[in-house]
């Protein structure tokens, strides 16, 4: 009823927890851009179907393995390796897929980190497209992340989590994806200009879709660090999820300070105005999702 597609790159560490979370699906294929360690062993061993595709963005390998992955199913759900699927979930999408209410659905996810679920700084719940048929889902990408495609009329939402580890390999791993995540949301930022900013969808849309204007709108406003700090952390309650509450808004503020960094230096290189210069210039941040 259900295939699964997992991406992966250098996954040893959490490919095979991810793939027994969906040892009840029939179909699950494993694209993956290159690894160099046991990856592909371990897929392999685990019963599933590996496709190798190198890497240019996310959007792409997903629409990829949706257009060239031979998926036996109509519906299809979407991992990253560092992704659970918990039994409820697992009931949800069976659920919804026998319904067909609609032709995709968001998922929340629960971030992990220092062995607990941050419930307060983790921004739960956050959502991403993620289940769907297989026609009607395809991605565009934005920023260092993608976006699925279907109008919003017909995307429906789950109340049932992923699990997201996204500290399963280490602190190091983490900062090394969020210095190369942190040069596309500047170019991202770069090109965004306040007359881009959907204000229709700010003021009337739904939670999600306001959250991307609002993420749009916010590229223009000063001292991003701080203000990415005070809000996981303050504005969201983060001090309720004690230390690791902490030490996750702190690396969201360096994120934020990477992206502001990379940003003026393309500015001094190009000779391109400052964003205080014009309201119309491109904006200064981009508060990632991360």
């Amino acid at each position: 009823m259900i295939s699964v597609l997992i991406l992966t790159l250098n996954e040893e560490v959490n490919i095979g927890d991810c793939l027994d979370s969906v040892a009840w699906a029939d179909d699950v294929l494993v694209l993956d851009s290159g690894s160099e360690d046991r990856t592909v062993e371990i897929a392999r061993d685990k019963g599933a179907r590996v496709l190798h595709r190198a890497f240019d963005d996310f959007a792409s390998q997903r629409n990829y393995g949706l257009e060239e992955g031979n998926l036996r199913h109509d519906w299809v759900l979407h991992l990253d390796a560092d992704e659970r699927v918990t039994p409820s979930l697992r009931e949800a999408l069976r659920d919804r897929a026998e319904r067909d209410e609609h032709r995709a659905y968001r998922v929340p996810s629960k971030l992990m980190f220092q062995g607990r679920w941050l419930k307060h700084a983790g921004m739960y719940p956050t959502y991403q497209v993620r289940f769907g048929r297989r026609e009607a889902l395809t991605f565009t990408q934005v920023g260092h992340g993608q976006r699925g495609a279907p109008p919003p009329e017909q995307v429906g939402t789950l109340d049932e989590p992923l699990l997201h580890y996204a500290f399963s390999k280490g602190i190091s791993d983490w900062v090394r994806r969020h210095n190369r995540y942190s040069s596309d949301e500047a170019e991202h930022a770069r090109e965004m200009r306040l007359r881009d900013v959907d204000w229709t969808t700010l003021m009337t849309g739904g939670v999600q879709a306001r959250r991307r204007s609002l993420k749009d709108l916010s590229y223009a406003l000063p001292f991003r660090p701080l203000l990415r700090f005070l809000y996981v952390y303050v504005g969201r309650l983060g001090l309720l999820d004690g230390r690791p509450g902490f030490d996750y808004a702190v690396l969201l503020a360096f994120y934020e300070y990477l992206i502001g960094l990379k940003r003026r230096e393309h500015a001094r290189r190009s000779g391109e105005p400052s964003v205080e210069a014009s309201a119309d210039a491109p904006l200064e941040a981009d508060p990632q999702e991360a």
